[in-house]
């Protein structure tokens, strides 16, 4: 490994791009390639078995661009696989979860925190389990999102949207009366969601950003391994998908928060 070596991302399809805006605004010398397995979206209805083949799947298509570590920039994945993630990999390795956590853990004043996310998320108490570990006092609600992804992923991300209104308050309404003061966006999709989540919860609870806190984080294990680029070079990202590349750019550009305007490459990750 070296300084001039990339930052591996990855994510079950697209969502990891926010975590990508985060990363080119906190670590802008540095080199991203991301990997976003479109082709098998969407993780958080599956196995913990295929999540787990899958995520390794990933990881080792990254490797094979010689990164310096690897960011798995998506809530289910870091949920279900990332021990064996941390265990596996040969480079440094980062999830959402532990990030998040610490934040949420430094935000909140009442001690009650919501979470939400995908399925699989919820269902592995992986983000409850860090924060109880923290502190055991602390209350913590969990509640699945499932319609969240599709949404972002069809561009309905509008707070005025009717649909997505609606949505959220079917998910939420529950989770808002418990008065928490914190939620983590336990999902790289939700941050599109933002500010109709923040709508909807209201201005006494702080909206914690997954993608954001794991940027700081890596930029945190670069620092203590030596290994930030302080070349003052700036590299163009590569993208990689498993699925066509068709429609990707004007998707992507949603979440990247700018025009898309860079290749994107299809591969076979099964050969991986």
């Amino acid at each position: 490994m070296s300084c001039q070596d990339a930052i591996g991302v990855f994510d079950s399809g697209l969502g990891g791009l926010s975590a990508v805006k985060e990363f080119l605004h906190v670590l802008p010398n540095e080199k991203i390639i991301y990997f976003g397995d479109t082709g098998r979206v969407p993780y958080g209805n599956r196995s913990r078995e295929t999540i787990s083949k899958y995520a390794f799947q990933d990881a080792s298509f990254l490797l094979k661009h010689n990164v310096k570590t690897i960011v798995a920039a998506c809530g289910t994945v870091s949920s279900v696989a990332g021990d064996m993630l941390e265990e596996r990999l040969p480079v440094p390795y980062t999830g959402v979860v532990n990030p998040t956590a610490f934040i949420a853990d430094r935000k909140t004043k009442n001690g009650k925190i919501g979470i939400i996310g995908t399925a699989a998320t919820i269902s592995s108490h992986s983000y409850k389990l860090r924060l109880e570990k923290l502190n055991p006092k602390y209350k913590v609600y969990e509640q699945a999102c499932p319609l969240f992804v599709p949404l972002v992923e069809n561009g309905f991300i509008c707070r005025d949207d009717q649909i997505v209104r609606l949505v959220i308050r079917r998910y939420l309404s529950e989770l808002k009366e418990t008065g928490v003061d914190t939620l983590i966006l336990g999902c790289t999709h939700y941050p599109l969601l933002r500010d109709a989540i923040a709508d909807f919860m209201g201005d006494g609870v702080t909206l914690v950003d997954s993608g954001y806190e794991t940027a700081i984080y890596c930029a945190k294990i670069l620092r203590e391994n030596k290994l930030l680029n302080t070349s003052g070079e700036h590299y163009t990202p590569e993208f990689y998908v498993s699925d066509t590349p068709d429609g990707f750019k004007s998707v992507a550009g949603l979440f990247l928060g700018r025009d898309m305007e860079h290749t994107v490459t299809q591969i076979d990750i099964e050969q991986y």
